[in-house]
């Protein structure tokens, strides 16, 4: 099987450390979401990159009170042992009001290094 391949997986099947910074995320607890990152970590979001703690919590804060919305995981695949994509799906008060956006992570050593949420 090609690595390029993702393959869907049950959203349950993702890795803890995934699960563990989706749901920390949702319940806007930034302390516990940057537990599940290493150190030089990055997130990308709305084509902006946030490196290392201090500024992916400034990102988390700042999101957090943007807009009010619903989040639901709709769907989960594997790309390689360190690359997982969990889709979700959100409405809210934000431009568009809808949109299906793809958490793309890659891991290192147990813990995100990268984050890339795109739609």
């Amino acid at each position: 099987m090609s690595t390029d391949q993702p393959r869907t997986i049950a959203p349950e099947a993702l890795p803890e450390v995934v699960t563990g910074f989706l749901k920390a995320h949702r319940a806007h607890d930034a302390a516990t979401a940057l537990s599940f990152l290493r150190p030089d970590a990055t997130v990308t979001d709305e084509g902006r990159t946030h490196q290392g703690a201090p500024a992916i919590e400034a990102w988390m804060t700042r999101t957090s009170g943007e807009y009010t919305y619903t989040i639901e995981l709709t769907g989960a695949q594997k790309v390689d042992a360190d690359r997982y994509v969990a889709t979700h799906h959100l409405e809210g008060d934000f431009p568009g009001g809808v949109v299906d956006l793809h958490y793309r992570f890659r891991l290192d050593n147990g813990l995100i290094q990268d984050l890339r949420i795109e739609p």
